[in-house]
């Protein structure tokens, strides 16, 4: 297991469980701050960067459940027996993982637009476009930004992908382990864990009404690994609930959070 990189907020209480945040693919931890900031007056947060994204370790293996088995490893260092995964995309499926492996450790799931389906994006745009940056050559992000828009339209999926740009006394680079996550793309859009011994407990899945995510079709698989999913829609939103309305999305996490 890698010891993963991490953000705290919020104090624990006894007999509260702890929530874990689980960013998407491309992001990190840092994503989920201004959710945490909304939560830290009522909940202790842990808030990691998984395996190949921000300041975590890289490695060749990018399963679901060695990503999942990273977040335990790093719960079980600080104590904490209890805790509420919350993923959002790819984040989401390893929270998933972790209620299906672990459901001793989980009272409640909750899944920001995903579904435990496999999906066959390969992000060869994203991929392009951090090839396109010339780090060597790179004297600010203006240039960055202005090399991958040649591939990525949408400035605000570039400053996304941008927050994984960072210089240091050896220059320019990128924080994700780009060789890596490229080889395992299918991998990461899979879901191939079993759902014959389903998670008993409360599950959200939150769902962005301009998404096409989490779809009719997927239903089926959703109940059949978590019987007593909740399938709510946050209206006007697409893939990114929580960041186009954190508002909206901390008022569904509470009420679900609160629900006996």
């Amino acid at each position: 297991m890698l010891e993963l990189h991490y953000r705290e907020y919020g104090v624990a209480r006894p007999g509260q469980p702890s929530l874990c945040l689980l960013h998407g693919l491309f992001g990190s931890g840092i994503n989920w701050h201004g959710i945490a900031r909304r939560l830290e007056s009522d909940w202790h947060l842990i808030v990691p960067d998984l395996r190949n994204h921000g300041r975590s370790p890289h490695h060749p293996v990018m399963t679901y459940p060695a990503m999942a088995g990273d977040v335990l490893a790093l719960l079980e260092r600080l104590g904490i027996g209890a805790f509420i995964p919350v993923g959002h995309s790819m984040g989401g499926k390893v929270a998933m993982t972790l209620a299906l492996h672990h459901p001793e450790h989980v009272p409640r799931l909750v899944v920001a637009d995903m579904a435990p389906v496999r999906y066959a994006h390969d992000f060869s745009d994203v991929f392009a476009a951090f090839r396109a940056v010339q780090l060597e050559h790179l004297r600010r992000r203006s240039e960055a930004d202005a090399q991958m828009a040649r591939h990525i339209p949408d400035a605000a999926v570039r400053q996304y992908l941008l927050q994984n740009l960072v210089q240091d006394g050896e220059g320019w680079h990128w924080r994700l382990d780009l060789e890596v996550l490229e080889r395992s793309i299918d991998i990461i859009g899979s879901f191939d864990e079993p759902c014959h011994l389903p998670f008993p407990g409360p599950a959200l899945f939150l769902r962005g009404a301009l998404s096409d995510y989490v779809r009719p079709e997927h239903e089926p698989r959703i109940r059949a690994c978590f019987p007593a999913a909740r399938i709510e829609t946050l209206p006007g939103v697409g893939h990114w609930v929580y960041a186009e309305d954190p508002e909206g999305f901390t008022s569904r996490l509470q009420a679900f959070l609160a629900a006996s």
